[in-house]
């Protein structure tokens, strides 16, 4: 499969959105696309999937949008359900239509096989039981239901009617069916949105190991550097490639900057040179040749543009936390909190200029503790105090989708009426609403602008304690980078619900982490909470001395550690091989005359073949990881 786009645009409405694409995606390609909110990265999208078409350019030049052979292409809005009756794993497992498929053609030779001893139908088996076992024909069960855990559904949810499902879970179980699908060209547009921590890192894992192509559009910077390997930039129009992470990129463009700024002054002095000399000598007859040949050198001359400007336009605002509070800034005792029922109980205490980062799965209950601090909602039961001269502010991760008939100027003056006109365009100037824009009705602002002017009014206010509920939500990176900038240079203290993993890295000093049915305070930050993480998951196995119950020291060494490994493997190997000879049995008695009509006998056998088919499946997610183990060992 190769995807191909030379010199494309696109136009909306008449304006022109794209103005150069030049983009290739071939089967192993796995491609993050970045730039500012509005560059068009969507538009980009589009296109990749056919939705839009090529415009005409105002060069006249023709765009070129070439596809080599027939590829599947995944894009979530695309997705929908036939049947809403159908079943969370129902309707996943239609993701794996064509294994099901040759599953039940496996079991109809099988049973041919056992009648017949024909050499076609050996030979149709055996080469249909390779490519099942190519198309993860032994573990896709295994699969879906690790997707299904991480995307926070309980066991109880998966056999629940998908009309029963709210339209966020519905977004989801579509999000996991496209994945699962594993189109040749997977098409994602913010796939990160909305998703807790433990689904990212699952969605992460899985892009690793996904055997084709996805070009991917995302604003979470640490996301982009674990999955994709080229970038492109999007920026006034065109496209910029990149190869490496986001890191890379980054990196990458600075550098390329700095070289085509060097080259460029580097002409410049040479074009001034020439110029000089053609000036100085092309009246006098004696060097009007060499005149001449600097005037053809000049024309010949390849010439170097001078860099653009970079599009790094972004609010700032010196953010003061204003009066000094008491040293206890906050309290919290045995609170229970949520809506119809108490979700959890939280017991944790904030000290001034502390920073606190609160992580956890969605739907346990972050957002709802913040709303129970700031008396949006009422506590089941326990208490909170805040200290002395605390003056709290609070954003609400809502207000990207607050909405009024209002100016952009009128809403922030009913906030503070005793600021003048001057006073309050000069605080929203800062926060990129300058001119006309200030006239804009509330309803007109983008999720970021309505971030934005949320921010703008609420830093005004001098707050000396913030509690952020996901305040990067709807931002670039560029805005991310600035807001993480203001945040920590901030003297007050600072509580926040995040699900950007690079915001939590840099911001928090400790961590409220929301697992289920409980609530945990590390004394530390995010960096040393995912180490801890992954060495829990994930022992590391040494080459050290140990010490035996009897006292006799054992030495563990790569070689053992090899061994040890391999025999496994073939433990699991040997497991398989019995319960498929099992099983090989069993469908023998199944098959006989005797059995056939004795209902009785015919219902154990049945029994005991889902029982030993069950053990197999098991067998197999064991000998993957034995055989993961011996590769990563290797």
């Amino acid at each position: 499969m190769q995807l191909m786009i030379h010199n494309g645009a696109v136009d909306l409405s008449g304006e022109p959105i794209l103005k150069q694409v030049d983009i290739e995606i071939n089967t192993e390609s796995r491609i993050g696309i970045v730039g500012r909110n509005g560059c068009g990265k969507t538009t980009l999208l589009r296109l990749i999937s056919g939705e839009l078409q090529l415009s005409e350019r105002e060069d006249g030049e023709k765009g070129v949008f070439a596809v080599s052979g027939k590829p599947t292409l995944g894009v979530l809005d695309q997705m929908t359900f036939e049947d809403d009756s159908e079943t969370l794993v129902g309707e996943l497992r239609k993701a794996y239509r064509d294994i099901l498929e040759m599953k039940d053609r496996l079991e109809l030779l099988q049973q041919q096989m056992e009648l017949e001893k024909e050499e076609s139908v050996i030979e149709e088996y055996t080469a249909l039981l390779e490519r099942f076992n190519n198309a993860g024909g032994f573990y896709f069960e295994k699969e879906y239901e690790a997707a299904i855990r991480h995307f926070g559904f309980s066991d109880a949810e998966k056999y629940k009617q998908l009309s029963q499902f709210s339209g966020g879970q519905r977004t989801k179980i579509a999000f996991l069916k496209l994945l699962l699908s594993k189109p040749d060209l997977l098409i994602l547009d913010e796939p990160t949105n909305h998703l807790d921590i433990e689904a990212v890192r699952w969605l992460e894992e899985y892009l690793k190991g996904y055997k084709k192509a996805f070009v991917i559009v995302s604003h979470d910077r640490m996301f982009l550097d674990k999955t994709v390997n080229t970038v492109y930039e999007i920026e006034r129009g065109k496209t910029q490639r990149y190869v490496g992470n986001y890191s890379d990129f980054i990196k990458q463009k600075k550098e390329r900057r700095a070289q085509q700024a060097k080259q460029y002054e580097a002409q410049q002095r040479e074009i001034a040179h020439l110029e000089q000399v053609v000036e100085r000598f092309r009246y006098k007859a004696t060097k009007a040749a060499m005149a001449q040949s600097k005037i053809k050198q000049l024309e010949r001359m390849d010439i170097i543009d001078a860099p653009e400007s970079e599009d790094n336009r972004t609010f700032h605002f010196s953010l003061s936390a204003g009066l000094r509070p008491a040293r206890d800034v906050l309290s919290v005792k045995e609170l229970s909190i949520g809506y119809e029922r108490p979700l959890v109980s939280v017991s944790f205490d904030v000290l001034r200029g502390e920073r606190i980062g609160i992580i956890g799965g969605n739907g346990l209950g972050k957002s709802t503790l913040l709303k129970t601090l700031v008396g949006a909602i009422k506590a089941h039961g326990g208490s909170y105090s805040f200290g002395g001269g605390v003056k709290v502010g609070y954003f609400d991760q809502q207000m990207a989708r607050y909405s009024g008939n209002e100016t952009v100027l009128q809403n922030f003056m009913d906030a503070y009426p005793h600021l003048n006109d001057f006073e309050c365009r000069s605080a929203l100037g800062a926060f990129l609403f300058s001119g006309e824009d200030v006239f804009k009705t509330v309803d007109m602002l983008s999720g970021g602008e309505r971030v934005r002017l949320a921010l703008c009014k609420l830093f005004k206010s001098q707050p000396n304690v913030l509690i952020l509920d996901e305040p990067t939500n709807h931002m670039d990176i560029i805005g991310k980078e600035t807001l993480e900038e203001m945040l920590s240079g901030y003297d007050g203290t600072l509580i926040f619900v995040s699900h950007d993993r690079y915001f939590v890295k840099r911001l928090a000093e400790k961590l409220l982490v929301f697992e289920c049915g409980a609530v945990r305070l590390y004394e530390y930050g995010y960096e040393q909470y995912e180490s801890q993480l992954l060495s829990v998951k994930e022992p590391q196995v040494a080459a050290v001395t140990e010490k035996k119950a009897g006292g006799k020291k054992s030495f563990t060494t790569p070689l053992k550690e090899k061994a040890k490994r391999e025999r496994a493997l073939k433990k699991a190997e040997e497991k398989i091989a019995i319960l498929e000879q099992e099983l090989s049995e069993i469908e023998n008695e199944l098959s006989l005359e005797e059995n056939i009509s004795d209902y009785v006998k015919l219902a154990q056998l049945e029994k005991k073949r889902e029982q030993v088919e069950e053990e197999l499946l098991v067998a197999m997610g064991e000998w993957e990881t034995a055989a993961e183990n011996c590769e990563e060992g290797d």
